[in-house]
């Protein structure tokens, strides 16, 4: 019931979409746990809106991955097993790396003009980490690396990405040592986007490889020891 208590008065924007960004964001934050019931009524009730919207809004989420239906029991918050994790994260490093393809094929004044960005971003990461406010800091952590998708120039990428930043938000928000050196946050983001600036893919591809590694995870579903990542020999590469 606290996850419905928490959502707040819509906005003038398509009434499923505004329920579906509010929902979504409640079970970011942790308001609605994994395995939570949401009954489509009690959203409605407190919302002050008919359970069409509600129920379209619940769709789009079990669509992107975050909630299950069950048959005859209705919606639940989808609980994320060891298995998720390393899916979610293998999946951000292939489009990652495929966005960053199309990058360093640029011209270094198109790719100086990205590093910039990226900078920008990782330089708004001090406060949160000095705070130690680990959910502000997966949201620049998470802006940073979507910021670098959006540079490849190719939507479908990025509306895959969208999803898996969701459930990597969701991620960072209910498993514990998800920043377990936070030392190296700040630099690692940088080095990224100064490989970027450099246009070496092969070290490009072996950064983001090691930075989508999180400790005390099996995050990544092939053999530790497979030297090859996509394609990719990264066992002479040089980051």
């Amino acid at each position: 019931m606290r996850g419905v208590l928490s959502l707040s008065a819509i906005d003038s924007r398509p009434t499923a979409v505004v329920i579906a960004d509010q929902l979504r964001e409640r079970i970011i934050d942790g308001s609605f746990g994994p395995g939570d019931q949401i009954n489509e009524a009690q959203v409605a009730n407190q919302l002050n809106v008919s359970r069409g919207p509600v129920r379209e809004a619940l769709q789009r989420l079990v669509q992107e991955g975050l909630l299950i239906g069950r048959p005859n029991r209705g919606v639940f918050v989808r609980e994320l097993t060891l298995r998720d994790i390393a899916e979610v994260y293998e999946a951000r490093e292939v489009i990652e790396c495929a966005a960053a393809e199309n990058i360093v094929a640029r011209s270094q004044a198109d790719r100086e003009e990205l590093v910039a960005r990226l900078e920008e971003i990782a330089r708004r990461m001090r406060a949160p980490l000095d705070a130690r406010d680990w959910s502000a800091l997966s949201r620049v952590d998470l802006e940073f690396h979507t910021a670098l998708v959006e540079a490849g120039d190719n939507s479908r990428l990025t509306r895959a990405y969208q999803t898996l930043a969701t459930e990597a938000l969701i991620c960072l928000s209910h498993f514990e040592n998800t920043y377990p050196r936070p030392d190296r946050v700040l630099p690692g983001h940088l080095e990224i986007a100064e490989l970027v600036r450099k246009g070496d893919m092969k070290a490009i591809h072996l950064a983001l490889h090691q930075h989508l590694s999180v400790d005390n995870f099996e995050l990544h579903t092939h053999p530790s020891t497979e030297a090859l990542r996509h394609g990719r020999d990264e066992s002479t590469a040089q980051a």
